[in-house]
């Protein structure tokens, strides 16, 4: 994790009718116990706007969303000047293509998050729903219902949409965030975090369902971490330092969200033009995105390697592949040899695996070896083939002749997501507004007694 070094919007009153202060820069910052007292007050004050936000109706809710979804197109100039300080500050520092393609906003991509608002304000809310229910032989009445977490911080690096999107989120499924978003966003998620608040009071919703500890850099997010009985629920997103820092330091419970080390398996059977099609997508559309494919495995049977092998080539990816497929791409391929490491990482570029494999059996012990459980993809015209990869592949999300770019949120009718979850318990694969609540068990009764 890195340290902040642009302040986030100035801590605000408990009085929900204040107004939002603007970002102010701190003359000094304090440390050890004063930031652990600090974000202790952020997260107490989180805790209030968390039980308003739980009683909000679904109209009251969805006012809050389409007021955000206004306010980001309205102050978009503010917005994107802010990104343009961070943008330049990433090129000046050496910041990656693929990093700095995650921190950019564009106007269509600010269009894009009040759209994806838009949708969540039209999606059922999950808070209230039954899950299951019953009535006892001895008449009792039972329910188990669908109820906000409470307070979700989450601890994420160069991605001012996340921002939006886990506002949102936890908007609508009555929670309240804390965000800590990084030195990279700093100022962007400074002039995001402040149009949030804005539009929460204007529609009378508690300013402080949304706050950041940014200002506090370093140690405001191990406070965070520490933060038990205060924080609910913390969701780390980005890279596999962060989140295995964040796994590994954490006091409050966590749910830990995946690098992607993304498999395809090309099958004997594939059809090319489909073949061809599906990579160019996995792989180029967004190269710096977690659902990217970075590893392609192709069956020796196959014929059809040398089109998605030139395909590939002439959109920029370099092939890391090993001896088998290099002899047998065409002269006018070039490639470099795979080593070990290549197995193992997570490249968000234009960067992809290449292993030959000579059977389905083959291919799952490849990625039962190497993936981090997010997504994992066969091309196939056989059936069997398909069921058995389905049912073998043990990730957060098995397709089968699709684009690994579709493990999202937004494609996969959810709204937006917090996260992809590669772990098992509660929430698995894109989280979106179901999977930021818990349930609560109800039951009525009209004076039984236990014998």
């Amino acid at each position: 994790m890195t340290e902040a070094l642009i302040p986030q919007a100035a801590e605000r009153s408990t009085d929900p009718g204040q107004a939002t202060p603007m970002p102010e820069v701190e003359t000094a910052r304090p440390s050890g116990a004063d930031v652990e007292a600090a974000v202790h007050a952020i997260a107490d004050r989180s805790r209030q706007a968390a039980r308003r936000m739980a009683s909000a109706n679904r109209a009251w809710k969805d006012r809050g969303l389409r007021a955000i979804a206004a306010a980001l197109l309205e102050r978009q100039s503010q917005i994107l000047a802010a990104n343009t300080q961070d943008v330049a500050a990433g090129k000046a520092n050496g910041t990656s293509a693929a990093l700095l393609d995650r921190l950019t906003l564009t106007g269509a991509r600010i269009q894009g998050l009040a759209d994806a608002l838009e949708n969540l304000a039209n999606l059922p809310d999950p808070v209230g729903n039954v899950v299951r229910g019953q009535t006892l032989p001895n008449g009792l009445r039972l329910r188990q219902i669908n109820v906000p977490l409470g307070v979700v911080a989450a601890i994420y690096e160069a991605r001012p949409n996340v921002t939006v999107d886990i506002a949102g989120l936890g908007l609508k499924s009555g929670n309240a965030v804390i965000l800590r978003g990084g030195t990279a966003a700093a100022a962007t998620n400074t002039a995001l975090v402040t149009v949030l608040r804005d539009a929460l009071e204007s529609v009378g919703l508690p300013a402080d369902a949304v706050q950041s500890v940014d200002q506090y850099g370093r140690e405001g997010a191990n406070a965070l971490m520490r933060a038990r009985g205060r924080v609910d629920v913390l969701i780390p997103r980005g890279g596999r330092e962060l989140i295995q820092s964040v796994v590994a330091n954490a006091q409050v419970p966590v749910i830990e969200t995946g690098e992607g080390n993304v498999h395809i398996f090309l099958d004997a059977s594939a059809n090319e033009e489909m073949a061809v099609g599906i990579l160019l997508n996995a792989k180029t559309q967004r190269p710096s995105v977690c659902n990217t494919v970075e590893t392609l495995l192709v069956h020796s049977a196959s014929t059809v390697l040398p089109a998605v092998a030139a395909a590939l080539r002439a959109a920029g990816v370099t092939l890391h592949a090993d001896e088998r497929i290099r002899a047998a791409l065409p002269a006018t391929v070039d490639s470099v040899p795979a080593t070990e490491e290549d197995w193992a990482t997570e490249y968000m570029d234009l960067d992809l695996a290449v292993a030959m494999v000579d059977s389905l059996d083959d291919a799952v012990k490849h990625i039962r070896t190497w993936s981090t459980g997010h997504t994992e993809a066969i091309l196939t015209n056989d059936l069997g083939n398909a069921e058995r990869f389905i049912a073998e592949v043990d990730s957060a999300a098995v397709i089968v002749n699709a684009s690994t770019r579709f493990t999202d949120g937004g494609e996969l009718g959810l709204g937006a997501e917090v996260g992809i979850s590669t772990q098992k318990l509660h929430a698995r694969g894109p989280m979106g507004l179901t999977e930021l609540t818990t349930t609560k068990w109800i039951v009525q009764g009209e004076g039984q007694i236990r014998s």
